[in-house]
């Protein structure tokens, strides 16, 4: 019989959505564990996962394999020191302290004196951090007299020896800044890239992504460790934070804050209902997918998102969590991080961690 040119119609075996599929969700932790990288519609699918369903069981059962595989068990613990608060210049929609912000329940300051400096960093330490940020609400540090200011507190800061100095202090205007900070003795170098590029123009306009990414690429060329994540819940659709943590995986930070809006009155974003409970343990655990050998650190606004079960984020395969207060809102007591790690399995180490991130 002659070939007549017609192709042999082959009928697809329907497939179930990734979200409803334990088995595909078990096999693409495999793969990860493997060395392949997740695409973009299977990170969409695993945000499709039903709260409660066998697709979210195996979604946190793939996010802890994927965690144990890449970055082990042992928990780090970070902290921040509001060096310099209040009176922001930048608009930042979700930030209390930025410019156009009403909200007054913190308490302004101008860049801590020395002293004010080292006793936050002993109560840090004492609270089981082993990295602590020092943190200004600025754009960023200029050349000359600024530079000269933050430089001299790092080198001061970085004498005592029980914490990582790490620093967040904005945009940096040129690369000397940066050279001079990681000079002065900061380990690692924090700056957010906040949300998606497509999303970034909606929170704030004074300035912009593009700028947020030269700074990393100074902090990285410096020899600086960098931390760089965002925050959810800002109005970015499920598609844009696949969009985001693809963007973060092209940076490769070593630290990935990993942030929940917390709506706070007088700030533009007051408007917005924090993401549920689900929602927001579901996104911890697609991170992972995305960002499998990276150091993930649930940072600010867990505890309001969260609420008492705010140690379920050990099953999302983080492994860095923000101890003490935040910026200008409390955090849960220090020694309840150690309890709930243990419970998945975690060590919580006390002391200074030498490594990057």
């Amino acid at each position: 019989m002659h070939d007549l040119g017609f192709r042999a119609m082959v009928i697809p075996t329907p497939t179930r959505p990734l979200a409803s599929d334990p088995a595909a969700i078990a096999e693409l932790a495999d793969r990860i564990i493997a060395g392949e990288a997740a695409t973009a519609d299977e990170l969409n699918g695993l945000f499709a996962v039903e709260p409660g369903s066998s697709g979210a069981e195996a979604l946190f059962a793939g996010a802890q394999r994927i965690r144990a595989h890449f970055v082990g068990m042992r928990l780090k613990a970070c902290s921040v020191i509001n060096v310099k608060a209040g009176n922001c210049s930048e608009n930042c929609s979700y930030c209390a302290q930025a410019a156009g912000s009403e909200n007054d329940g913190y308490q302004k300051s101008k860049w801590l004196p020395e002293a004010d400096i080292q006793r936050a960093a002993e109560t840090s330490a004492a609270n089981g951090a082993q990295a602590v940020s020092l943190v200004a609400a600025w754009w960023g540090v200029k050349e000359g007299t600024q530079l000269d200011m933050v430089t001299k507190s790092i080198r001061q800061f970085a004498q005592n020896g029980k914490v990582r100095p790490d620093v967040n202090l904005g945009i940096l205007e040129t690369q000397k800044c940066a050279d001079e900070i990681a000079k002065a003795g900061a380990k690692v170098y924090g700056h957010n890239l906040e949300t998606a590029a497509s999303h970034f123009d909606s929170i704030c306009s004074s300035h912009s992504w593009e700028e947020r990414m030269k700074t990393i690429q100074y902090i990285k060329k410096a020899g600086m460790g960098l931390c760089s994540g965002g925050i959810f819940g800002m109005g970015e659709s499920k598609a844009q934070r696949v969009e985001f943590l693809q963007q973060v995986a092209y940076i490769a930070p070593d630290m990935v804050p990993l942030n929940f809006l917390n709506p706070l009155p007088g700030t533009k974003l007051a408007h917005l209902t924090p993401l549920d409970a689900d929602e927001a343990l579901t996104t911890l655990a697609v991170a992972r997918f995305a960002l499998p050998d990276r150091n993930l650190m649930v940072a600010g606004g867990k505890e309001i998102v969260l609420g008492d079960r705010v140690g379920e984020v050990f099953k999302t395969g983080i492994n860095c969590v923000m101890v003490g207060n935040y910026l200008t809102t409390g955090g849960a007591d220090p020694a309840f991080w150690g309890r709930e790690a243990a419970k998945y399995g975690l060590e919580m180490p006390q002391g200074c961690i030498e490594i990057v991130g």
